[in-house]
């Protein structure tokens, strides 16, 4: 079974897929080729950006099963609107309306259950689409594309994430920004939480949300700190309190800032920031052989 680890952040822009596609190309190239990039961020992914020559092995839609009321058969007893948690029904009697909301809906089920007059069947909506993509080096990475103004990002991330069930060693999560359900669900089968972080007051304020949440949902994690030396000491004082593991830290560098920029990857980095990569792979060596160990949960 593949060990998982999720790359998170508590705010955009601390530096999260900078991590995830240089980790994944560090493990690609110096431990294992069975390693695969998930780019969970569904509404704007951009890991591909990385990889200029790629090939698109696979793409498909992504449906959710929505009910859909038939108005002739219907009575518009309401039971629907009812038994249904996301308030994804709307009926109105005295116009004789009801209608489901595809962009509300959540396909449980619940609705066509309730209705005692068989007036309800479903169809197939779509959500989004998944491609598989083999970059020219050989590694595989799959991204989730939300469709433009759906706001079903959990669903489509959980069909991504079925992908990742297909035996690997390695498979790594570039979850959404932030602490909100898309980030729940992606980290929600994780092994092990990369916090990706910067020693800024916006950057430990938000980390601290993300570390609330780690703890709430038992999750072994630490942090890496990213864009270090440019901030101040508040950062370090808060995770040698909270008791933190730093997995390690990228430093500040304009040059490394120059070619990521141009969206150049591992080999073509400053060579004392590869290594600091190298070295986050040992330590996941590390994590992987005994994830259950003294990490912070």
């Amino acid at each position: 079974m593949a060990f998982k680890i999720a790359i998170a952040s508590g705010k955009g822009g601390t530096g999260k897929t900078t991590v995830s596609v240089n980790l994944f190309s560090a493990i690609y190239e110096h431990w294992t080729e069975n390693v695969q990039l998930f780019d969970c961020d569904v509404e704007e992914p951009n890991d591909l950006l990385f990889f200029k020559d790629f090939t698109v092995n696979e793409e498909r839609k992504v449906f959710l099963s929505v009910p859909e009321i038939d108005i002739d058969a219907c009575k518009f007893c309401k039971k629907c609107e009812a038994y249904c948690e996301f308030n994804a029904i709307v009926v109105m009697p005295k116009v004789k309306y009801a209608k489901v909301s595809p962009d509300l809906c959540h396909s449980c089920g619940a609705c066509l259950v309730a209705c005692p007059h068989d007036a309800i069947h479903e169809k197939d909506h779509a959500i989004g689409s998944i491609s598989v993509n083999r970059t020219k080096d050989g590694g595989v990475l799959k991204e989730g594309n939300l469709r433009v103004g759906s706001p079903l990002q959990t669903m489509l991330i959980k069909e991504l994430k079925k992908e990742s069930q297909i035996g690997q060693d390695i498979v790594i999560y570039d979850a959404p920004p932030g602490i909100s359900c898309p980030v729940v669900e992606t980290i929600s089968d994780a092994d092990f939480v990369i916090l990706v972080t910067e020693p800024t007051p916006f950057g430990m304020y938000d980390l601290q949300l993300t570390v609330d949440l780690m703890r709430e949902m038992k999750k072994p994690f630490a942090v890496l700190v990213n864009k270090a030396g440019m901030g101040n000491a508040e950062l370090y004082e808060y995770l040698d309190r909270e008791e933190i593991k730093v997995l390690g830290e990228i430093p500040f560098d304009k040059n490394y800032a120059a070619q990521y920029s141009k969206g150049m990857l591992l080999t073509n980095i400053p060579s004392h920031i590869k290594q600091e990569y190298l070295k986050l792979v040992d330590q996941i060596k590390i994590i992987s052989k005994g994830h259950e160990g003294d990490y912070n949960s």
